[in-house]
């Protein structure tokens, strides 16, 4: 088992992180695609996991086309692979032109002004594009009125290698809303405009909609790392990651003591408290004060008290006390507490819980070859 930047022995919690899963992950949702290709996004240094090392693994399970958001993350996930596609979803950036050259990046472009920017960049050889059509985000992609301009002056377009012309539901996690499949008429109708390249629509939950929002390529990212892409059902996708921090002391607490910040928490009968190393700095979020819970040994404890900066309290009552001693572990996130549910306890989403994940844990990485 093998770690980046801090040592086991030194870190206060272990963060594992399974490459096989992710490649089942990425296997179930080509199986799923039954013959459609698949991205992979890894944006948000692999939705926390780590690109530089996501990144080889979905590729050594076939996976060819990556997108991130930033040039930044192009540029690092460049060197960790030289013959895959780079997509940059934010679009094109003129001060990184160079950048976009050097590393082979491709931006996704939204707006005229980028079309019109990229054109410029690439001078008298076309170079690999996508565009990006907004079809009810209202935020990145061609509005409607730019894609009438274009549909008025196709022209506009001509000399460009235009690779993908992409899109991005907005709810596709609610397979009834009635916003999905205008969404997809609105894509309908932005390829009439912009019939070149190849269409790519469908997100993680997306895949999970049907053939009618698969087209030519699918762009899944959160389901790859373990979030359940269809929150109404059992979750299809494997867990990727395991987070364990270490007790560091034990302590009784009396009726009508308190824990932590602010006494959120009132003792009401004799306890043991353990207090463990994480806190939000390490991206365990405030909000899951009161509320989140570990496991021992297979024993659910509370966290009782909030959430501080570098440490958390569980209530161990219930654990033996050979299981409960300093230098013990807690398991944090894992097969008893997944990232979905420590997501519904902090009131948020599966994203943040795994974007947040901190820079002070031990990693540990298992499998990916």
């Amino acid at each position: 088992m093998t770690g980046t930047a801090i040592p086991e022995d030194l870190a206060g919690a272990v963060l594992e992180i399974d490459l096989d899963a992710v490649q089942a992950n990425y296997r179930t949702l080509l199986d799923t695609l039954a013959g459609v290709p698949s991205a992979a996004v890894v944006k948000a240094d692999g939705y926390g996991l780590g690109a530089e090392r996501v990144g080889p693994a979905l590729a050594a399970a076939g996976c060819g086309t990556f997108f991130v958001a930033h040039v930044a993350e192009g540029v690092r996930l460049r060197a960790a692979l030289a013959d895959v596609e780079i997509g940059i979803l934010n679009g094109y950036l003129p001060s990184a032109r160079e950048a976009y050259l050097e590393h082979r990046l491709i931006p996704v472009l939204g707006s005229l002004e980028e079309i019109d920017g990229w054109k410029r960049a690439c001078g008298d050889t076309p170079l690999p594009c996508d565009v990006h059509v907004d079809t009810g985000m209202l935020r990145l992609g061609l509005p409607p009125k730019e894609l009438a301009v274009l549909a008025d002056d196709p022209g506009r377009l001509k000399g460009m290698d235009i690779r993908f012309v992409i899109s991005h539901l907005a709810s596709a996690d609610e397979a009834d809303t009635d916003q999905n499949p205008r969404q997809l008429a609105a894509f309908h109708e932005a390829r009439k405009v912009l019939p070149m390249g190849r269409a790519c629509f469908a997100n993680s939950s997306g895949v999970f909609l049907g053939p009618d929002y698969h087209f030519h390529m699918a762009r899944p990212g959160v389901a790859l790392y373990g979030v359940n892409p269809t929150p109404e059902r059992p979750n299809p996708m494997a867990a990727t990651v395991r987070l364990s921090a270490r007790i560091l002391q034990v302590r009784d607490a009396q009726p009508g003591e308190t824990v932590g910040y602010g006494a959120s928490y009132g003792v009401e009968k004799q306890a043991k408290i353990a207090t463990v190393g994480v806190g939000y700095a390490d991206g365990y979020l405030r909000s899951l004060s009161n509320a989140a819970w570990g496991t021992i040994d297979g024993i659910s404890v509370p966290l009782v008290g909030r959430v501080s900066m570098d440490l958390i309290t569980f209530d161990v009552t219930a654990v033996p006390e050979a299981k409960r001693r300093p230098g013990q572990w807690v398991e944090l996130i894992g097969p008893a507490n997944s990232v979905d549910d420590v997501a519904d306890k902090a009131g948020t989403i599966g994203y943040e819980i795994l974007t947040s994940l901190g820079r002070r844990y031990h990693r540990a990485y298992r499998g990916g070859a």
